[in-house]
């Protein structure tokens, strides 16, 4: 499995929010000391723990900066969490053939694939969010202080999961064990979380002498996350931020897997065991903070944001199957269908108005290919690339894009230069649609399972 997510890799450049995380921030650190985070300028700085850019310049000064090690400074991440992820699977199910099942349908989810190809923090966040789950269930304090330790210096969003840990503990312990709230708060459990803790809240003491802002970047180059302009405008972003955390749930064929779910549980209301309650406490609480969150913000939420949810209940359905489902062939084709659904939503591709979220499925892979031919068709043509204009996440170098050295940089579109690369990858805004559709002629366009970058010309 490493192996086929590694050939999948090769070609993939450094996407969407991650040309922070990794190019910009990375190559801050690259440049001016590895350890010197102060480094990083407010322009570039979204607040988070620098911790992956921290690894991937060390590595870059031992080993040479490129694509290729990147992808592997994240690769044992990678390995690590699908042998946490398999173990969670295996002591849930307890039973080796159908671990190996429910595995493959969990491992399915088209968000998840999607961060296991890309160098992104997320594959090393649910590394250690898995490790930290799997020493709860097993009672192992060490792993459970090194997993929540990580899941502190990853993201904030770490750091939420790790309240998640702790609320999932706290079940573990009270419902399914039977033991009373008072005996888990002993001294061992009171100190594992006391130690966990202390890395996270040393970074936010650092962030707020040093810099004296956590997460409101005073140059706002993504916008106020807390900015309304009225009660009204509020309580309109509030709405519209439950339905797309509903749209972020059904995503990418996930809605077969809410559905079943939903349907077993209202069938069989009454004889739904601990052990579907325990998963779905576990789906829900282990993000509960992450949720919270999003609700409140103006800033889109982004899929990524609640795999460890997705996961569970992608194990929540398997389990409901091998429950409440008794006939063999009526359960393959649950599961057929349900892991069918997954595995179509790489496949999904929206109409170009309509936003998608490119970084949370495998279906951006063809636009690696199709940029470098676009590329290369400007260079064959001697149409500079600095004189081109284009869409995020492409208007940056090439170089924080391939980490290649390239220090050519494409335009952000102002419909003043004469030629345009577009993707419908980039979900532009419907007024910028517009003008390319009046205002521009298509030169060239190469196209990819429904991915597509065209190269435009100014009427």
């Amino acid at each position: 499995m490493t192996l086929i997510i590694v050939g999948l890799s090769i070609y993939t450049g450094i996407f969407w929010d991650n040309i922070t995380f990794v190019s910009a921030m990375g190559n801050a650190l690259y440049n001016n000391g590895v350890l010197n985070w102060l480094s990083i300028s407010n322009q570039i700085d979204p607040g988070h723990p620098p911790t992956l850019a921290t690894l991937l310049a060390f590595f870059w000064k031992l080993l040479g900066k490129s694509l290729w090690i990147s992808h592997l400074v994240i690769l044992p991440f990678v390995y690590g969490l699908l042998l946490q992820l398999y173990n969670f699977v295996h002591h849930i199910v307890n039973h080796k053939r159908l671990s190996l099942f429910a595995f493959l349908l969990v491992l399915a989810d088209p968000t998840l694939l999607a961060q296991l190809v890309t160098v992104n923090p997320e594959a090393i966040q649910l590394f250690f969010f898995f490790l930290s789950l799997n020493a709860v269930l097993n009672n192992n304090k060490t792993l459970k202080v090194i997993g929540l330790v990580g899941l502190s210096l990853v993201l904030y969003r770490g750091m939420m999961l790790g309240f998640g840990i702790f609320l999932i503990d706290i079940l573990q312990h009270s419902y399914y064990h039977k033991q009373t709230l008072k005996s888990f708060l002993n001294k061992q459990n009171i100190l594992v979380y006391i130690l966990s803790s202390i890395p996270a809240l040393i970074y936010i003491l650092w962030r707020l002498v040093m810099k004296g802002w956590l997460i409101s970047n005073p140059h706002q180059p993504w916008g106020n996350a807390l900015d309304y302009s009225s009660e009204s405008g509020f309580l309109w972003n509030f709405g519209r931020n439950i339905g797309m955390l509903v749209h972020r749930y059904i995503d990418f064929g996930r809605v077969s897997v809410i559905i079943f779910i939903i349907i077993v549980l209202i069938w069989f209301r009454n004889k739904i065991s601990d052990k579907i309650k325990l998963l779905l406490f576990m789906a829900i609480s282990s993000v509960v903070a992450i949720i919270i969150t999003s609700l409140f913000i103006n800033n889109p939420m982004g899929h990524r944001y609640f795999i460890p949810s997705y996961l569970l209940l992608s194990l929540t359905a398997f389990v409901l199957i091998e429950e409440n489902i008794s006939k063999v062939k009526t359960k393959s084709v649950l599961y057929a269908f349900l892991l069918i659904s997954l595995i179509s939503g790489n496949f999904f591709i929206y109409p170009d108005k309509i936003s998608q979220g490119w970084d949370a499925s495998l279906a951006h892979l063809p636009y690696w290919e199709l940029r470098e031919s676009a590329i290369n068709y400007l260079d064959d043509n001697d149409i500079k690339i600095n004189h081109t204009e284009t869409f995020f996440p492409n208007n940056t170098s090439i170089d924080a894009v391939e980490l290649n050295g390239d220090e050519r940089t494409f335009l952000d579109f102002s419909g003043q230069e004469k030629y345009v690369l577009y993707s419908n990858v980039f979900n532009i805004k419907d007024s910028e649609y517009k003008t390319l559709k009046i205002e521009y002629d298509t030169l060239k366009i190469f196209k990819k399972r429904g991915v597509k970058v065209l190269i435009l010309e100014k009427k």
